[in-house]
C-alpha cells in the first residue's frame, strides 16, 4: 500500500474529526477536501492547496452573488458554471474547480447564503486542505537512498562502459555487445525521475543538486555514445591506442569519484603533447587509426569538461 494511500486516510479522518468538534455543517465535505489535497510531494500539495482554496474563495463569491440576485434556481447553477469554469481557467485556477463546486453545491442546496453559510464553507475549505496540506508536510519519504542507488549504479555502468572501450583499444578483434549503455540510458532516466520528485519534496535549499548531478550524466553519456562510434573505426592495435586505453582505464576509477580530480585531463594534455612529438604515420591505416585515436582524445575533452563544469574540483599533480 502506498505512502499516498495512508497520507490520504489520515488526512480524510483528521479533516472530518475537526469539521465535527468545530460543528460545522457537511462535515464529511471536508474529508472530501482532503482526500482531494493530498500530493505526490509536498511542493506540488502546498501549490495545489493555496490554489484550490483561491478558486473556490473566488467561485463562492461569484456563486452567492448569482444566488442571491437571481435566485436559487437549476439555471441559475448553470450560469455560474458557464462564467466561473472559464474564468478559473484564465487566470490559472482550473485545479480548484472541484472545491470550488463542492462549497458552492452546498449553498445551492441550503437555498440561502448568510454570513453564517458562507463562513462555513470557508472553514470546511480550511480544514480539508489544511490538514491534507499539513499531512504532507509533515512526512514525504526520503528520496536520499533512491538516488544514492541509482548514481552508484549509473557510475558503475560508467566505470564498465570505460573498461571495455579500454580493451578495444588494446585489441581491435574484442567483440562487446554494448548493453551498458542501454542500461546506463535507463539508470539515467529513472535517476533523473527521481530527482526531480526529491526536488519537489524540498522547500528550501541546501542538499545536493540530483537534478544536476544526473543532467551531467547524460550529457556525458551523449559523449560516451559519440565515443563508441569513434572507437569503432580503430580497426588496428597502435603504442597510441594503448596509451590512450591506460586512460580509460584511470577513468573508470575516477567516474566514481565525488570531486572532480582533474587526473585524466592533466593525463591526457601530456599525451597529446607526446603524440605530435612522435613520428608521422607511415600507412594509410595507420593514419586512419591515429586519426581516430585523436578524435578519441578531443571527445574525451569534452567529456571531462562536462565533469569539470558541474563537479567539484581538487587538484592533483600531473603525471611524469
Amino acid at each position: 500500500m502506498g505512502i499516498r494511500i495512508i497520507k490520504t486516510a489520515v488526512a480524510t479522518v483528521l479533516a472530518v474529526y475537526l469539521a465535527m468538534k468545530f460543528d460545522l455543517q457537511f462535515p464529511m465535505s471536508a474529508g472530501l477536501l482532503a482526500i482531494l489535497g493530498v500530493e505526490s510531494t509536498i511542493r506540488k500539495g502546498i501549490v495545489t492547496s493555496l490554489a484550490r482554496i483561491g478558486a473556490s474563495m473566488l467561485g463562492l463569491a461569484i456563486a452567492t452573488l448569482m444566488m442571491v440576485v437571481f435566485g436559487f434556481h437549476l439555471f441559475v447553477l448553470a450560469a455560474f458554471i458557464l462564467i466561473a469554469f472559464p474564468l478559473l481557467n484564465r487566470v490559472k485556477l482550473q485545479n480548484g474547480l472541484a472545491t470550488c463546486c463542492v462549497t458552492v453545491f452546498h449553498i445551492f442546496s441550503l437555498g440561502e447564503a448568510t454570513l453564517a453559510i458562507v463562513a462555513n464553507e470557508l472553514a470546511l475549505l480550511l480544514i480539508g486542505l489544511g490538514t491534507a496540506t499539513a499531512v504532507n508536510v509533515v512526512y514525504m519519504p526520503d528520496a536520499e537512498r533512491k538516488l544514492k542507488e541509482a548514481r552508484a549504479r549509473v557510475e558503475e555502468l560508467f566505470s564498465s562502459i570505460f573498461i571495455h572501450i579500454a580493451r578495444t583499444l588494446r585489441d581491435a578483434d574484442y567483440v562487446w555487445s554494448g548493453s551498458e549503455v542501454l542500461d546506463a540510458h535507463e539508470a539515467i532516466r529513472l535517476g533523473e525521475r527521481e530527482a526531480e520528485r526529491a526536488a519537489e519534496n524540498r522547500l528550501f535549499s541546501g542538499k545536493a543538486d540530483w537534478t544536476t548531478y544526473f543532467r551531467m550524466r547524460a550529457a556525458q553519456l551523449e559523449s560516451i555514445q559519440d565515443m563508441l562510434h569513434i572507437v569503432a573505426q580503430v580497426y588496428s592495435s597502435l603504442p597510441h591506442g594503448q596509451l590512450v586505453a591506460e586512460l580509460f582505464e584511470a577513468l573508470s576509477v575516477d567516474v566514481k569519484s565525488d570531486t572532480y580530480t582533474g587526473n585524466v585531463e592533466k593525463r591526457l594534455a601530456w599525451l597529446e603533447a607526446r603524440f605530435k612529438e612522435m613520428p608521422l604515420p607511415q600507412t594509410r591505416e595507420e593514419f586512419e587509426v591515429r586519426s581516430a585515436i585523436l578524435q578519441l582524445c578531443h571527445e574525451l575533452t569534452y567529456y571531462l569538461n562536462i565533469a569539470k563544469r558541474d563537479k567539484r574540483q581538487v587538484e592533483y599533480p600531473s603525471p611524469a
